[in-house]
């Protein structure tokens, strides 16, 4: 097995005393600053080639590369999330409160309005205009997706003297952090890019979970009750949910965990087998009454005459309606069999995705908030905030974007979704 060390790019020596000696924290020494992340097979296996990695681990130095009269700027991009407003908030409170940086703005609607900043003027933030933003969902920067020309993002940067970039996005929004760090390092400037990692679908390598995830779960199982309440309230009736997941079916999977009353878990991960599940679905239904079924976005798209090519302007393609999909299928099949069937089909992605974190997942926003920030300020770039092996760490981004976290079909994790709904291997090849 394979031992390396993690390398983060940074600026240059970091010469300034930090702010933070005055309350008494304890700093990271360079020589301390690497922890062992034990090689775990879901994450890992595929894209790291089972190598044990050493991260540095994320928090204050005692050496700072920028003082406090700097200005940093924030951006927030991609779908909604719980938690991003947690975000902007941790950043905009460290950065003010702890290092004494007065100048902070948030570039409004993605990477859009940070390419074009005179049709979306930034918004400067403090500490008063951000103090109860995380008890909304959403975010007061406003979002956008597509990629934007990085020689427009650096003007734009140049312009307002930005010395860090925060970015709050998922995996689009990472590689465009990382072209904008690439590029401001080609041109020999000292301008940190820093990001947070942010996706609904905890589908980002070389993270443990995403902010927001926890959330989601949470929300889903509320729904999975109102599904379950609704199948037993009628004579053979189906509640059938689709949650987010394009290729990854975390969300799916843990709210089938989260909620016993789940009988089918349906994921990208596993091709399923149209027929039998139908068989399958009929035996229950003859002696049960009701099943609940919960199908993650991304799951069954191999089952569509027509093959995914369109694009949306992050890139991603558009996938096929898989619940519209089984709803109809279902009812058909149970039609040809003259068997009476009574479908409640829920659609909560986009409740779920824009409401307020939990408590837990705020806390994590925190803690990714103020590791942002000592990155930033130590003059590292091209990096990102992590958590993984129960330890906060700072991680290249292009580490993270080079395949996406998937369940594994073979891992612990799936094996207690099948124990837990009881749902027979035959439903998928």
């Amino acid at each position: 097995m394979k031992i390396s060390n993690v390398q983060v790019a940074k600026l240059g020596i970091a010469k300034y005393d930090s702010p933070l000696k005055k309350i008494g924290t304890t700093f990271i020494e360079d020589s301390d600053n690497v922890i062992s992340c034990i090689h775990k097979k879901e994450i890992f296996t595929s894209v790291l080639n089972q190598e044990v990695k050493f991260f540095e681990i994320a928090g204050p130095r005692e050496k700072v590369f920028f003082n406090s009269d700097i200005t940093c700027g924030i951006v927030t991009c991609g779908g909604l999330c719980p938690g991003i407003n947690n975000v902007i908030r941790g950043i905009v409170i460290e950065l003010f409160k702890c290092y004494g940086v007065k100048k902070i703005l948030g570039f409004r609607y993605g990477y859009r309005g940070l390419a074009f900043p005179s049709q979306f003027s930034p918004l400067e933030l403090n500490p008063d205009n951000v103090d109860d933003i995380h008890t909304r969902g959403g975010t007061i920067l406003s979002s956008s997706r597509g990629k934007q020309n990085v020689e427009d993002i650096l003007l734009t940067l140049l312009k307002y003297k930005i010395k860090i970039l925060f970015t709050i996005g998922g995996d689009g929004t990472l590689r465009g952090a990382s072209e904008i760090a690439k590029y401001i390092i080609s041109k020999n400037l000292d301008i940190s890019v820093i990001a947070v990692p942010k996706t609904i679908d905890n589908d980002i390598t070389c993270i443990d979970k995403t902010f927001g995830f926890e959330t989601a779960v949470q929300e889903s199982s509320k729904i999975i009750e109102s599904a379950h309440e609704e199948a037993k309230g009628c004579l053979n009736g189906v509640g059938l949910v689709k949650l987010m997941g394009r290729e990854s079916g975390y969300i799916a999977a843990y709210t089938a965990l989260s909620n016993s009353n789940v009988n089918y878990c349906l994921i990208p991960e596993k091709k399923i087998d149209l027929q039998n599940f139908l068989q399958i679905l009929k035996k229950r239904i003859l002696v049960k009454s009701h099943a609940v079924i919960v199908v993650a976005e991304g799951a069954g798209q191999d089952l569509f005459d027509t093959a995914l090519v369109d694009k949306d302007i992050s890139g991603n393609i558009k996938l096929h309606d898989i619940g519209l999909f089984l709803k109809q299928k279902i009812e058909k099949f149970f039609l040809d069999e003259n068997i009476e069937i009574n479908i409640k089909y829920f659609n909560p992605s986009y409740s779920i995705r824009s409401v307020p974190a939990n408590s837990n997942d705020s806390a994590y926003c925190l803690m990714l908030a103020q590791g942002a920030v000592h990155a930033g300020m130590a003059g590292m770039t091209d990096v990102l905030v992590s958590y993984i092996n129960s330890h906060y760490v700072y991680v290249p981004i292009d580490m993270s974007i080079v395949a996406r976290k998937k369940v594994n079909p073979s891992g612990r994790v799936w094996h207690t979704v099948m124990e837990s709904t009881l749902q027979p291997e035959e439903i998928f090849y």
